[in-house]
């Protein structure tokens, strides 16, 4: 490695970053493969993956950033302690996606890889040097480049894999005009070995998903993922896929659980994560924390607006805002099926929101009983929605009648 590879290597690790490595700024390797994904319409309704500028963006990095030399790949571990398994397998509350449990990781790192970019301007010579940043938000295809970078290989979960960390851990680009050079930092960890690294026959992500999200390895169709109908989905679940989603409340694990190579994931790491003790590898225990990674589902069909942002006031969850939230919490409720949620889904029939009342509709028919029935039946009467409508008849023929 020469010195400026060096000198970056060391500062991106200073400032907190597991993983580093630089690739020349050149189209991703897979650029064609995401094209006939786009194609096929895997990405739903993230029409935004599919515009003609993110695109074009895609294909000529100089648009992003004119003069653009190099790519710095980074990598922040997040691997977790295990819950509990009597907490884990109860229905009766809500499922969030690990890397959910602490601070936005957009707050952890945007600061950081600034810091980083504000430093290589220290390194130019005898010209300026020009960067851009960019955690999940740039129009690049970063797992792509991160892999050429040296960061690991793709899994069939189309997750990036390290061989000896796992995947659990955030992506981060710098786009500068400073010429490093390809550097595979983890390429002597890598090399040593006697064949490429890959996923060999294993298929249990593929085999796991509860939403039969992947159609063939290393293909995701994100219409099916959990993930997806969770996080980026902004408008009605599809029916059939509810009682798949189990109590999954806000991304999903299952994929990145069942991997192998995730038995090397360290639990720790620095990415503002405040829920009591956190050290080793023991299984979570303490209640307030437990509450607020696995909360319970009735407590949260209570929450007002307020209560919503002041909770998830530095989480990834506050950009969903309530009503989706309380979307994805009816789901997991109709899915636990225990009448004492009843009492308090029937007050959420009336909630501004189509999308709550529609999917606490859902919710009431899956759980059942008089009590249920009887608030459909009253509902029914005043609402005007169509959706809803059909989602308080509940039954597929029926739905088709009450509008």
């Amino acid at each position: 490695m020469d010195d400026l590879a060096t000198a970056v290597t060391q500062k991106a690790h200073t400032l907190g970053f597991n993983l580093v490595g630089f690739v020349h700024a050149q189209p991703a390797r897979r650029l064609d493969a995401y094209l006939r994904w786009l194609e096929a319409g895997m990405h739903g309704r993230m029409e935004y993956l599919a515009r003609p500028d993110r695109i074009t963006r895609r294909q000529d990095l100089n648009i992003i950033l004119p003069g653009v030399q190099t790519i710095i790949c980074v990598g922040l571990e997040y691997a977790t302690p295990p819950l509990p398994p009597a907490i884990a397998n109860d229905p009766s509350r809500g499922r969030i996606s690990n890397y959910a449990w602490g601070t936005d990781y957009h707050e952890v790192m945007t600061p950081r890889l600034e810091e980083l970019a504000d430093w290589l301007k220290t390194q130019g010579k005898d010209t300026a040097v020009h960067s851009r940043v960019y955690v999940d938000t740039g129009a690049i295809l970063e797992r792509d480049h991160a892999e050429s970078a040296g960061l690991g290989f793709t899994g069939k979960n189309t997750m990036l894999i390290h061989p000896r960390r796992g995947s659990f851990f955030f992506l981060g680009e710098i786009l500068t005009t400073l010429e490093i050079g390809d550097w595979r930092l983890e390429i002597e960890l890598i090399s040593n070995l006697q064949s490429p690294i890959s996923c060999g026959a294993c298929h249990r992500c593929l085999d796991a998903c509860p939403t039969n999200a992947f159609p063939q390895p290393y293909v995701l169709d994100a219409r099916r993922c959990i993930s997806y109908l969770t996080i980026e989905l902004k408008e009605w679940i599809p029916v059939e896929l509810r009682p798949l989603m189990g109590n999954w409340i806000y991304g999903c694990d299952i994929c990145q659980e069942v991997c192998p190579f995730n038995r090397f994931a360290k639990p720790g790491g620095d990415w503002g994560l405040e829920i009591g003790d956190w050290s080793g590898k023991s299984p979570i225990s303490n209640l307030q924390s437990l509450n607020l990674i696995c909360p319970p589902l009735l407590e949260l069909l209570s929450l007002t607006e307020d209560d919503f942002n002041q909770r998830f006031a530095h989480s990834p969850i506050k950009r969903l805002k309530q009503a989706r939230f309380l979307r994805n919490v009816c789901v997991a409720v109709g899915n636990w099926g225990s009448v004492t949620a009843v009492p308090a889904l029937i007050p959420l029939l009336h909630d501004p929101h189509p999308l709550v009342r529609g999917h606490a509709a859902w919710a009431l028919h899956q759980i059942g009983g008089p009590a249920a029935q009887m608030a459909l039946a009253a509902a029914l009467e005043t609402e005007t929605d169509k959706t809803v409508r059909r989602e308080l008849v509940g039954n597929d023929q029926a739905r088709e009648n009450a509008v």
